[in-house]
């Protein structure tokens, strides 16, 4: 089993910028791909940003140019580094590891909470 634990949410002011972590409790060079999904009131979960262990990355267009997701394998963490925010990026930010061996996200965070406001 793994355990992933995400940290670095909270309220901050449209524009403003938070970094997101998620630590894991092993090494995450096993993993295939790792990402940040988020969700919203009364909306679906929704991808926002991958990498994989060879370092290609993928994003969300809504979230392209201000979003950088990384990873330090000495850390066993992942970051999301969030900037120009808009209150439309409010919602609780899930970090999520794939296997080689899975065919979709298998290991999951319990979530941390990020809200834009004025």
């Amino acid at each position: 089993q793994v355990q992933l634990v995400e940290s670095g949410g909270g309220l901050v002011q449209p524009g403003g910028s938070l970094r997101l972590s998620c630590g894991a409790s092993r090494s995450i060079i096993v993993f295939y791909a790792m990402g940040w999904y988020r969700q919203a009131p009364g909306k679906q979960r929704e991808l926002v940003a991958t990498i994989t262990s060879g370092g290609s990355t993928n994003y969300a267009e809504s979230v392209k140019g201000r979003f950088t997701i990384s990873g330090d394998n000495a850390k066993n963490t992942v970051y999301l580094q969030m900037n120009s925010l808009k209150p439309e990026d409010t919602a609780v930010y899930y970090c999520a590891a794939k296997r080689v061996q899975a065919s979709d996200y298998d290991y999951w965070g319990q979530g941390t909470q990020v809200t834009v406001s004025s």
